[in-house]
Parts: structure tokens; sequence; C-alpha cells
């Protein structure tokens, strides 16, 4: 029996304050139910995708964008070759109504191309799109994107930004796995993806092959998995894995992207990938020393580093606001410059 990950009333959400403390500081997946039901571009949806479209069209802007383009054989898996040298689909650019009526056209035909437009930027696409379709529980920086499709699958993988996803036509089945499982998930090549992160091989991998990646067995059944219908948003923590499975013959969905946690401009998939080049291949012995120190300063196992100290001796290592976080920032871009 599949785990579902917890649930709530969008309608009871009152405000950006109330989500911050029920929802994001767990930093767990959470189902909003009918969060965006009232969504004008919902209920357009509600009456046929034909409508979708034409309430998509009194905004666009005209712009192209990338479509992915794949035989019906696929089912709308977009993936790899089995080599993982290519991909089982090929990019196409069209303008953005050009691609909704392409969909559209084919609905009827089943051995016609499947169809999948994503990770398109709302504002610049349908200016005016987000006005008319608020999302007062994000702070006007935090990015939308749409999703608009035929049936697809698209493989597990990781954003390093939170994720509010709110589906607008059709239904979506999210499966979830932890950040902390990595390490059972078979990561696939970091530089050369389909649509930008890693995909886990093991977790996308159909049939399922025990063999192939034993690890992933043990963790199978961990998974969260999460169905929506329109007006439905997920909540998903930056690094959550998750696949998403569009399962009606039309889809759309818009998510918002942002750092729910920021200090300031530095994002933590920096210091990430900082860390991978100053210390992933130096000696285990040093690593283990490196980790020792970052556990102390940084993720704080055992509490603030100086909280043996009073709180005005912790210089550096005080609250981040109102002047540590430039002060530090400071020093950091010195020693990038070999100051």
């Amino acid at each position: 029996m599949a785990h579902r990950p917890a649930e709530i009333a969008g309608r009871d959400l009152s405000g950006p304050e109330q989500f911050r403390s029920e929802v994001l500081e767990a930093c767990r997946p959470v189902v909003l139910r009918g969060l965006v039901s009232e969504w004008p571009a919902v209920q357009a949806a509600r009456r046929s995708p034909r409508e979708l479209i034409r309430y998509f069209a009194a905004f666009d802007a005209g712009l192209p964008v990338e479509a992915f383009v794949g035989e019906a054989a696929i089912a709308g898996k977009y993936y790899y070759t089995p080599d993982l040298k290519g991909f089982n689909f090929e990019r196409r650019q069209l303008k953005f109504l050009e691609a909704l009526e392409a969909m559209l056209e084919t609905l009827q035909r089943p051995q016609a191309e499947t169809l999948y437009v994503g990770s398109v930027p709302v504002a610049q696409c349908m200016p005016g799109f987000l006005g008319a379709n608020p999302m007062p529980l994000l702070p006007p920086t935090a990015g939308a994107r749409i999703w608009v499709g035929h049936p697809s699958n698209v493989s597990s993988h990781y954003d390093t930004f939170d994720n509010l996803a709110c589906v607008i036509a059709g239904r979506r089945r999210f499966t979830l796995y932890a950040p902390e499982l990595i390490g059972e998930l078979y990561m696939g090549p970091i530089d050369h993806t389909m649509a930008g992160p890693p995909v886990s091989l093991a977790a996308s991998a159909d049939p399922p092959s025990a063999q192939r990646y034993p690890l992933f067995e043990r963790i199978r059944d961990q998974a969260l998995v999460a169905e929506l219908e329109p007006g439905d948003a997920l909540y998903l923590p930056k690094l959550w894995w998750h696949q998403v499975e569009a399962l009606a013959p039309f889809n759309a969905m818009i998510n918002h992207w942002w750092d729910a946690f920021s200090a300031g401009p530095d994002a933590p998939y920096t210091s990430l990938l900082l860390a991978m080049i100053a210390i992933a291949e130096r000696p285990p012995a040093e690593r283990r020393a490196w980790k020792a120190f970052f556990d102390h300063f940084v993720f704080r196992t055992r509490g603030h580093p100086l909280k043996h100290l009073p709180s005005e001796q912790h210089g550096l290592l005080g609250p981040l606001k109102p002047h540590n976080y430039g002060h530090i920032r400071a020093r950091i871009m010195r020693l990038m410059r070999g100051g």
C-alpha cells in the first residue's frame, strides 16, 4: 500500500505566515487540496481543453518554446536511449499556442506523436496571467512556470528550490523520495540530462530492475505518492526526488520555484558545488575532518557552535541579519579572489 504525504485544505491557509509555520518549516511534502480551485484558468479547464487554450490565448505573447516530441510508442515517457548517450524524443521550437493546438489536434489520434512543453516562464510567455491567477502565499519573486502536454512520465529528479505545483487541467501523480535516499536511487549523468537536473535511473526504470539496482529495492516502499486533481497543489521541499506523471489526455500545471528560507542571494547548491572542488577528492581522513567541521559549524548537530559563550561574543557566528551575512560574504569573496 502506497504511503501518502500529509494533506490539508487549501482554504484553511490564511496567508504566507501560516503557510510558513504550518507547512514550510517541517520541510516535508504536503498536498493542499483545492488551493487554486477558484483560479479562472482552472475553471476554464473544467469546461474543456479547448476553453483552457482560449483562456491562455488571451494572455499569449507569441514567444517560441521548446517542445519534447516523441513517437506514440514511448507513451509519453521521455527518457534516455538504452546506452544513456541519446534520448528517445526530439526537441522542436514552436510558438506556445502552436504547440497547444498541436496537442489538441492529436487528442483523438492514438498513434499520433506525443507532445510536452515544460518549464516555460509564465510572466514572459503569458503577461498578465499571474495577476489573474494569483498565488498570495508566496513572495512576488517566486518564479512561475507552466507545463502542458499529453500523458507523460517525467523521470524522478530533484530541484534545488522549493516548489509549489498547482494543477490546472488533468491529473498528476507525484512519486516522492526523501533527499536522504540519494545513495540508493542510482543517479544518472549530471551533465547530460533531459531538462537540467539529473534523474534517478532506478526510480525511473520500467519495468523495475532489482538485479540492476539492488540498493533501490531496499527503499522502494518508502515512496510517498500524491494524486492531484485540478485545483489541487503540492508543496515539495527542495532536494526531494519526484517522478511526475500526467495521467489525462490533456494536462496543464503551474509551478512556483523559490527559496523558502533564503537569507540572501546565495543558494545552498552553490556551496555544494564549491565543496565538490575544494574537498571531494582529498584523502578520506581529511574529508572526515572537514565533515566534523561542517557538522559543527553548518549543520549544528549539537546546537550552536558557541553556545558556551555569551551571545555578544558570537561574532561572525551570531545571527546572519542584520550584519553577519554581508560580513561573511565579503570574506568569502576576498578568499575567492586570493586575498
